[in-house]
Parts: C-alpha cells; structure tokens; sequence
C-alpha cells in the first residue's frame, strides 16, 4: 500500500474511533476506552495489510440507545447486506465494500435510509424511543445525512399543517406551496456552497425537494376527491397537473427513496380513482381502488423492480384492510399475474392466506394462551357469548391505559359483549404486575403463549386492532380498530341480527 493510500485509511479509521472517544467521555468507561483502542489498532492493521481498493470502500458504525434487538440490518435496494451484531455496549461497526454512492437502509424496529458513497466513514446515534428526533450523525459523510433528516423532518412538520393548506383555493394553495419550495431549495443552495457535495448527493436532494413538493400537489387531489361525497370540491385548472410531465416513472436511482416511491403511490392513487369515480367513493383502502391500482402500476411503471414493489406494497396494504374473501382471492390472482418477483409471491401469498381466514364466516384461529395464574388455556375455550378482543403492549404506558379505559366504555354500552385484553409481550411477571397494579380484570386478561404465531395467525399489524366474534368463536369482524366510532355500529348490528 503506498503511504497516500495508507494515511487515507488511517483517517478514516480514526475517525470511528474518535467518535466513540469523543462522544459523552464522562460517560465512557475505562474498560470501553481499552476496547476502543484495541479496535483501533486491529483496524490499523488490517488496513494496512489490505488494498488500496478495500480502504477507499466506506465505513458505517454507530450506537443504537434502548435497542430493540441485539442487531442492525443493512440493505440497499431491498436486498439485505448484511446483519451487523451489536456488542455488549450497543455499538456497531461495518464496513461496505466496493460502494456504489445511493441511499442505503440501516433496520433497527424503524427503517432509516443514508446517503453513502466511496470514502464515507458514517457514525449514527440513534435512541429507539424517539428515533427521528434523537438521530444524528458524525465522521465523514455527517453533513449529507444531517441535512436529509433535516429535510425529512420538515416535511413532517409541513405534512401536520397540510390539511388546513387543502381548504385553499388551488392557486393560493400552488403560491403556499412554491414558498415552501424555494425555503428548501435556498438551504441546498447554502449547503452546495459550504460543503461542494458529488453530484450523486445533488440528484438525490433535488429529488427529495422535488417530490416532496409533487406529494403535496397529489394529496391535494386526493382530499378534492373525498370532498365530492359533501358537495365541498373545487374546480381543479388544467395547469395544476403541469408537474406530472417532469415525473420519471421508471427510475433505478431513486427507486428505493422514499419521497420518490410515496410520490408515485400517490400519484397513481388518482389515476386509479379517475377509472372509477362515477361508480364508487374515494376510497384507498377498497378493492376496487387497490385492484386497479395494481393493473395502473404494470402498465405505466417501466422499471421491473420499481414496478414489483410498488406491486407488493399495493397488495399488501389491501389484504391488511380487506374484509371479504372473494374480493382477496382476485387481488391474490391479479397480484401473482402481474409480479414477477417469487419472493414477493411467497409472502404475499402467505398474508393473504391469514387474512382470508380472519374474514366473516371462518372461525378464529385456536391459538394458545396465557391465564394470570400461569396456566395455559386456549382461545376458544374463553368465549362464552359474542366477544371483543384487544390487543396491549407495556411498551407504551399511555396506550395501555388509554385502550382499556375504551374498553370499559365500550363493554358498559354493550354488556352483551366480553372484551378480552391480550397482552403481546413475552414477560410473564411484568404484564402480571400491570395487570394487577391497574385493576384489571384477571380473568379477562391474557397474553399469548407464542406472540410470532399470534401476531402472524391474526395479522396483528396496529396497536388499536380488535376483532369480533361470536359465542362459538365464528369471526364477524376480523379487522376492525377499537377506537374508530363506526365500531358501535358493528355491535349493534351483530346484536340485531
């Protein structure tokens, strides 16, 4: 290795040391300062036996706070990487050989997406409890990502005062809009002069600047189009839609990049409705929206893997919702048709199969469970008139209260029914403890036996799921929310039937 090569690997090097060195020293221990060292020093030698090729790849490492599993998962493009273990202080370090410069995927509970290209040697902080606001970056490659979660999260922000925004005229909402835009565009141009940044880096913030923007414009039409069944809709200029000629419909570069992906899923939500709007009500969640929707995305989407995702995501949100078993089995058929992704076949296939199963008129699967006094005792055998189950976890303090107390509410309206709570964590003796702390009805409470097989068996994918049964455990409502209002309905009705 000549000496150039050598001090560039060096820095490099030195730079996910110091990180860890530097970060909080009060609060890093003799023994973690020892194991920095001896790091530092492996990674030494190994670059200095390795090539110049491998040193000039990137390095990604960091320290994930509260973790939720003892490893990150690194990918790009949905295709995994690697699974990067965390050590015995919640540390990480990797290193990304022959590095193509895009948006990579760190997984750790959320999905975080970085920008990383050759010479990168990235260090993240993240605390899981409140993962976008804790997160921050260092070390080489820092500035690039900070301004991205910088820009993502302002648009959260933008996103929580948009429906105030949808009640404007649309050239005031389009002014509004344009203002936000060059707010944005004007800290880019800030940070192309500090920073000179590659030009990869450049495509992908006009992108997200871009498409951000395009989003807001589409879910503007969105909420025009829900305002029709109020008789409260706006005549939309033709100009509007100017933008959509500036869409790329196939990109390999942003194809995994959020903004760009949800752009386009919501761009060809209203080209789905204009298909069916003299028939039926904006509505994302029916069949007919996702169904044709699927045939909306194969026949404009010009890249195959783009398409086979935007596939995937539009089946799966569908089954997730879906309540009649005829309507699933054609969104089923369509979806192997029209993706040509096996993986994705296997998948899908398997949700659909669970979620046919929690449809009207199919029993409940039997699912073991739980009892306070530590005995185990099956679901069916606790029905004993029509039911309600919920479902809990101790991670959110406020939840559980609060989803209880609605409970409550809910079973003194209609005492005809039980409500069945279910915890969802793996700890016997702390879900005891709040069990009883709360006085909380022992004998209604449980939690499952096997938490994978449940959560996979009844597509426990929202905290605020509930399901309807009847006294023999047959499913009348397989996938309902326990706080949504039209949930009183759906008890009255079965109670008159």
């Amino acid at each position: 290795m000549s000496e150039k090569s050598f001090n560039y690997c060096l820095t490099k090097k030195a730079l996910i040391v110091s990180y860890f060195c530097k970060k909080n020293q009060k609060d890093v221990h003799p023994i973690q300062k020892i194991l920095f060292s001896s790091i530092f020093c492996c990674l030494l030698i190994s670059c200095n036996n390795s090539s110049s090729d491998s040193c000039g790849s990137a390095w990604l490492g960091g320290e994930i706070i509260n973790p939720k599993k003892d490893y990150i998962i690194l990918s790009q493009s949905r295709q995994v990487i690697d699974t990067v273990p965390l050590d015995e202080n919640n540390f990480f370090m990797y290193q990304i050989d022959q590095v193509e410069p895009g948006i990579f995927f760190i997984v750790h509970n959320e999905y975080q997406a970085l920008f990383i290209e050759p010479g990168d040697s990235l260090m993240l902080r993240v605390n899981t409890i409140e993962f976008d606001e804790s997160l921050f970056f260092t070390g080489k490659g820092a500035d690039k990502n900070n301004l991205m979660m910088e820009l993502f999260l302002q648009n959260e922000k933008e996103s929580a005062e948009m429906p105030a925004m949808y009640l404007l005229p649309p050239p005031e909402f389009e002014a509004k809009l344009d203002s936000l835009k060059q707010i944005r565009a004007m800290r880019f141009e800030e940070f192309i002069a500090s920073k000179n940044p590659s030009s990869h880096f450049k495509k992908i913030i006009d992108a997200s600047i871009k498409y951000d923007n395009f989003s807001k414009r589409e879910l503007y039409l969105s909420a025009n189009s829900r305002k029709k069944v109020f008789g409260e809709s706006v005549e939309i200029p033709a100009n509007f839609l100017d933008y959509r000629k500036e869409v790329d419909l196939g990109s390999e570069t942003l194809r995994s990049f959020y903004p760009y992906y949800r752009y386009l899923s919501y761009y060809l939500d209203n080209l789905a409705f204009e298909e069916y709007k003299g028939e039926e009500y904006y509505n994302r969640d029916s069949f007919t929206h996702n169904y044709i929707k699927s045939a909306m995305i194969d026949s404009l989407i010009t890249n195959d893997s783009l398409k086979n995702s935007l596939l995937r995501t539009c089946a799966n949100r569908y089954f997730l919702k879906a309540k009649d078993e005829d309507n699933e089995r054609k969104m089923l058929d369509q979806f192997l048709k029209l993706s040509t992704n096996k993986k994705d076949h296997k998948e899908i296939e398997k949700l659909a199969k669970a979620t046919i199963q929690l449809t009207p008129g199919h029993k409940i699967p039997n699912l073991m469970l739980l009892t306070a006094e530590n005995t185990v005792k099956d679901l069916h055998s606790t029905f004993n008139g029509p039911t309600v189950l919920y479902f809990w976890s101790s991670n959110s303090i406020k939840h559980y209260k609060k989803i209880h107390t609605r409970a409550s509410e809910l079973k003194s309206k209609y005492p005809e029914y039980n409500f069945i709570g279910i915890n969802l964590d793996t700890h016997f003796k702390k879900w005891l403890k709040i069990v009883k702390s709360s006085g909380y009805d022992e004998l209604q409470e449980y939690q499952f036996e096997n938490i994978d097989t449940a959560e996979m068996k009844l597509v426990i994918n929202s905290v605020n799921k509930a399901m309807i049964v009847d006294g023999n455990g047959m499913i009348i409502n397989g996938n309902t929310n326990i706080f949504d209002l039209g949930i009183e309905n759906e008890l009255l009705a079965s109670l008159n039937q």
